[in-house]
């Protein structure tokens, strides 16, 4: 576990501490899942993203309690650990709306793009990033410290987006979502928290989109 998101060395150093949330993260199960805990430092209410697997190492993470666990999209691999999770915290499960058949578990709220989910005094926006999933969403943090936290889940990574199946179209879909709903409207500074692998900025991969496009993946 770690915590405070982001990598980067000396580019760390220079980052304002972040004031609204803390942030841990537990890599879980053989696909390297990044589960993040956003807790809200004035209130101590909780929200995990992906119960992705190994419910005993979640549930110590967030000492126990969680107000609500957000599944970034339905893959089995993103909500294994989400039945025995919710059982243990009471959470309120969120979902995007087109994959909320997929969970383990009924949704308390389905999730749509431009929807805000609020846990304690935090307010994360709902982005819907469409192509690797039909419902797959983003969550978009502001911190007061001006610190941008961006969780994408599957839909952007260092070096691309999320796989489409070899689809053009999803493909296509996707990149423009991605380009239209995160790259067009928010700084460079933005950390990409991914849902595997190491965060990343939008600034480091903004001069790789025209090559994204063009190779198809």
């Amino acid at each position: 576990m770690t915590d405070a998101p982001a990598g980067g060395g000396a580019l760390d150093a220079a980052r304002p501490v972040l004031q609204a949330v803390r942030v841990s993260t537990a890599r879980v199960s053989e696909m390297d899942n990044a589960c993040y805990l956003l807790t809200c430092t004035a209130t101590g209410a909780q929200l995990l993203v992906d119960a992705a697997d190994d419910a005993p190492r979640l549930l110590d993470l967030a000492g126990g309690r969680l107000d609500a666990v957000v599944t970034t999209h339905g893959h089995r691999d993103h909500h294994r650990a989400l039945p025995e999770v919710v059982r243990a915290t009471g959470a309120q499960v969120l979902v995007g709306e087109p994959d909320a058949g997929d969970l383990p578990v009924p949704p308390d709220r389905v999730l749509r793009h431009g929807d805000v989910v609020e846990v304690g005094d935090l307010r994360l926006d709902v982005v819907g990033l469409r192509g690797h999933t039909p419902g797959s969403v983003a969550l978009v943090l502001h911190d007061p410290s001006g610190r941008v936290l961006v969780l994408t889940g599957d839909s952007l990574f260092p070096g691309g987006v999320g796989a489409t199946g070899g689809d053009a179209a999803r493909f296509a879909r996707l990149l423009d979502d991605v380009v239209e709903r995160l790259f067009s409207v928010l700084p460079d500074r933005a950390e990409v928290l991914p849902g595997h692998g190491e965060p990343t900025t939008l600034g480091a991969e903004r001069p790789h989109l025209a090559a994204w496009r063009e190779r198809g993946w």
